[in-house]
C-alpha cells in the first residue's frame, strides 16, 4: 500500500510517501480501505513537534523520544470496509464508514488501516461525500465538547471563538447558530465572510485588540487567552474554553476550575461512539456541514504546511 510517512520530526518536508505492507485485522478488528484522511493542527503539531508550552516532554514521550514511533500520521479517515478479523459482526464488507483511529495509535494516512469494530467508527450518511467525512469528525467532536459538555452554551448567551476559521472554529460557529447562541468570530479578514455565513453575528481581524464584551463563554482555538488575559472578558458566571491549552492551562483547570462564579474548560474531548452519533445526528439536522479543502496524495507535504499554519480554512483533506 501507498503510506504518507514521517519518520523524523520536522518541517511539512519530512512527509514523504512509501510502498508499505498493508496490515491485517485482528480479533475484533476491522480492515478499512481509505477513501481521504483528514489532516488536522494535531497532525501537523505531531509532526513539527510544535507542542503548547510546557507539552514537549509528554509529547515525546507518547509519539516517540527521538523520532515518531508512528511513522504514519493521521487520525480521521473515511473509505469502506474491506476486511473483517476474526470475531467481528455487525459489519459487512463494503460498507462505506467514517471515524477517527483508535486512540492515539494514528494511521489514518495509508490507502489502508484496522481500526476496533467497536471503535470510533459509524457507517457514512449518504449526505457526507468521502472528502467531507474525512474533514467532519474531528472538528465536529472537539466543538460539540466544549460547548454542549463543558461550557453548557445555553441560548441567547454571548460567545467570543478566537480563532474561528479552522475546523474547530468553523465547527462552533455552526453549533452555536442551532444553539441560538450570539458569535463574536475572530479571524483573518479574508475569512470574514465564510465565518458570517456559518453563524457569525460579528467578526472582527486576530491582529487588532479583542473586542471588550462581556462574554458569557470565550472559545480560545488559537491558543493565544489564557486565563489572565480572558478572564477580564468574561461575565459573572462565565465560561473560559482552552481548545489549545498548555501545560498550566491543563492543570489549571483541573486543579481549580472554579473562579468564583466563573470557570476554566480545557478538559480532553471524550471521543467515544455516544459522541460521533451525536454528531452525526447534528450533521443529518443540517446543523454541522463541514467546509474542506481537498488535495490529492501528492500533495501531502502541502496538505501538511496549511494545516500547520495557522490559516487553514476548516479542514485539510488528503484523498486517495
Amino acid at each position: 500500500m501507498i503510506a504518507a510517512t514521517a519518520r523524523r520530526y520536522g518541517p511539512p518536508e519530512v512527509m514523504t510517501l512509501e510502498d508499505l505492507p498493508a496490515p491485517r485485522p485482528g480479533p475484533g478488528q476491522l480492515l478499512i480501505r481509505v477513501a481521504a484522511f483528514g489532516v488536522t493542527r494535531g497532525d501537523a503539531r505531531i509532526r513539527g513537534l510544535d507542542a503548547p508550552r510546557g507539552m514537549a516532554l509528554p509529547m515525546r514521550l507518547v509519539f516517540g523520544l527521538t523520532r515518531p514511533r508512528r511513522p504514519i500520521p493521521g487520525r480521521e479517515f473515511s473509505g469502506s470496509v474491506e476486511g473483517l478479523g476474526p470475531g467481528v459482526s455487525g459489519w459487512r464488507l463494503g460498507e462505506a464508514v467514517m471515524g477517527i483511529t483508535d486512540g492515539l495509535t494514528l494511521g489514518a494516512g495509508a490507502e489502508f488501516l484496522t481500526v476496533s469494530a467497536k471503535g470510533l467508527i459509524a457507517r457514512r450518511p449518504d449526505s457526507l461525500t468521502p472528502p467531507q467525512a474525512a474533514g467532519f469528525v474531528f472538528g465536529a467532536l472537539t466543538a460539540a465538547d466544549f460547548l454542549l459538555d463543558q461550557a453548557a452554551l445555553a441560548p441567547g448567551e454571548r460567545l467570543l471563538v478566537n480563532g474561528a476559521t479552522g475546523a474547530v472554529g468553523l465547527a462552533a460557529l455552526q453549533l452555536a447558530r442551532h444553539i441560538g447562541a450570539r458569535t463574536t468570530a475572530i479571524c483573518s479578514p479574508p475569512n470574514h465572510a465564510i465565518a458570517q455565513s456559518l453563524g457569525a453575528a460579528q467578526t472582527a481581524d486576530y491582529r487588532r485588540p479583542l473586542p471588550q464584551g462581556p462574554w458569557d463563554v470565550i472559545l480560545d482555538i488559537a491558543g493565544t487567552l489564557p486565563w489572565a488575559a480572558a478572564q477580564p472578558l468574561l461575565a459573572q458566571g462565565g465560561r473560559l474554553c482552552l481548545v489549545t491549552a498548555d501545560l498550566a492551562g491543563l492543570l489549571g483547570a483541573s486543579l481549580h476550575p472554579r473562579r468564583g462564579s466563573q470557570r476554566l474548560c480545557a478538559r480532553v474531548v471524550r471521543e467515544t461512539p455516544q459522541a460521533l452519533a451525536r454528531a452525526l445526528a447534528l450533521q443529518a439536522q443540517g446543523a454541522l456541514s463541514p467546509q474542506i479543502t481537498a488535495l490529492p496524495m501528492a500533495q501531502i507535504t502541502e496538505a501538511h504546511r496549511i494545516a500547520g499554519s495557522g490559516h487553514k480554512t476548516g479542514s485539510v483533506v488528503v484523498t486517495l
